[in-house]
């Protein structure tokens, strides 16, 4: 869908649209400052647009997916001339500009600063983020369309439609989300024809002893395994309908220790063999259910994980997919694209809205620990409005590289939890 060129009205103010305190607190701009000069690319000289301030930009571009590249940029400087400079007038860049300004920063410090800082951010008092003593994270995959140029055609893609192709190339990324807050993290990203699989490659090294992993079962197969269980994570993984195991002994809990081996000869000849737990259950009452769905884990031991409480769990992985529907539906906008139109600022913007959703996931975080709440009480689309418009104080950024600039009032939050309201509660989880 085309993007129209939504414009602020006249004598708009950042304090009126934007709060770089929430930016800002989720990526501090010390922080940045190191990533600029560990990646070569701190501005040299004076800019109008500085490195640090490209940066902040591209992460607001997500959090105003409908308005025009000039417009943000005019947001966040001109929260400037209201705090300090009254009487002066700060130039905005033009659309060219941007682009340069965009095209000089890169994508490798955005993505170093979005793989150091975005990270799992629950505390043991988060509710619904733990599974006894688990950190619960799911994986996933899903694409986003970008902007319809030749330069992102090559690169990314497209994939294929019932009617020839599709109307936009499209990125496809694979994420990790720590379920309990929906942070998506060590996500890893390439073109349309690139498999989630192959992606999980990238993403599953991610993991942590304390984590438990759940994953579909298109994820399932030896060397992605192999690979998850080398980092002392736990699994919970469905298993694929044709796949077969060697079963070896029931256990109590209705469950049984099996083994998967990395080919059929392996198989034959009972070699190369890992052991694995299985768990065999029924939906009921559920309209095109299969017969029998099947998960394995690492956890061997039945008083550690019950198979009735692990069947349970395991649908806790559909918390992924409400965290891309924030991402895509509610961030971004349904029907929108990506609106760089070479595939290195492409990207660039993928990171940019990934750090957006992770400072919006952070806000509604430490609201819910304040108000005991589990996350999912909040509504992300009411947060995202709280965040785009006019809060009580906030930090803004000097073009100069200074730090954050504390404007004058009462020492409240600059986060505005405080404005972050419970949705009613939900009848059941999904």
């Amino acid at each position: 869908m085309a993007r129209t060129a939504a414009t602020l009205p006249n004598g708009a103010r950042v304090t009126d649209f934007i709060s770089l305190g929430v930016i800002t607190h989720a990526f501090p701009l010390g922080k940045i400052h190191e990533v600029l000069r560990r990646t070569s690319r701190a501005s040299r000289r004076q800019r109008a647009l500085p490195a640090h301030v490209v940066v902040y930009y591209v992460i607001a571009l997500a959090l105003f997916m409908q308005v025009a590249y000039t417009e943000v940029l005019r947001a966040l400087v001109e929260g400037l001339r209201w705090l300090r400079f009254p009487r002066c007038a700060i130039p905005v860049a033009g659309k060219s500009a941007i682009s340069r300004a965009r095209s000089r920063l890169g994508v490798e410090p955005v993505r170093e600063l979005h793989d150091e800082l975005v990270r799992p951010i629950a505390q043991p008092g988060t509710r619904g983020a733990w599974y006894r003593r688990w950190r619960l994270v799911s994986l996933d995959g899903s694409t986003l369309d970008v902007a319809d140029t030749k330069a992102n055609a090559r690169a990314f893609g497209r994939p294929g439609a019932s009617r020839g192709r599709s109307a936009f190339p499209q990125l496809r990324f694979v994420s990790l989300v720590e379920n309990g807050t929906h942070v998506l993290f060590a996500s890893a990203h390439g073109a349309s024809f690139v498999t989630e699989a192959a992606l999980a490659q990238e993403v599953l090294p991610h993991l942590k002893p304390g984590m438990l992993c759940l994953a579909d079962r298109y994820f399932f197969g030896w060397r992605l395994w192999q690979k998850a269980t080398a980092t002392g994570a736990a699994l919970v993984w469905r298993l694929k309908r044709n796949a077969r195991l060697g079963r070896i002994e029931p256990l109590p809990d209705g469950s049984y220790l099996a083994a998967i081996y990395p080919s059929a000869k392996d198989r034959r000849h009972n070699t190369r063999g890992v052991r694995v737990r299985a768990i065999d259950y029924t939906l009921e009452g559920v309209a095109g259910a299969e017969p029998v769905c099947r998960l394995i884990t690492t956890i061997l031991d039945p008083a550690a994980a019950p198979a009735a409480e692990l069947a349970a769990l395991y649908h806790e992985r559909w918390e992924i997919e409400t965290a891309f529907d924030e991402l895509k539906t509610h961030l971004r906008g349904a029907r929108l694209v990506l609106r760089s139109k070479t595939p290195q600022l492409v990207v660039q913007e993928f990171y940019g809205l990934m750090m957006a959703h992770f400072a919006v996931r952070g806000l509604m975080h430490e609201a819910a620990l304040k108000a005991d709440l589990d996350p999912d009480r909040l509504s992300f689309v009411h947060s995202v409005r709280v965040i785009r418009r006019k809060l009580p104080i906030f930090h803004a950024i000097s073009p100069s590289g200074s730090d954050a600039i504390p404007p004058s009032g009462s020492g409240r939050d600059p986060r505005g939890t405080s404005r972050l309201q419970p949705r009613p509660a939900k009848q059941a989880r999904r």
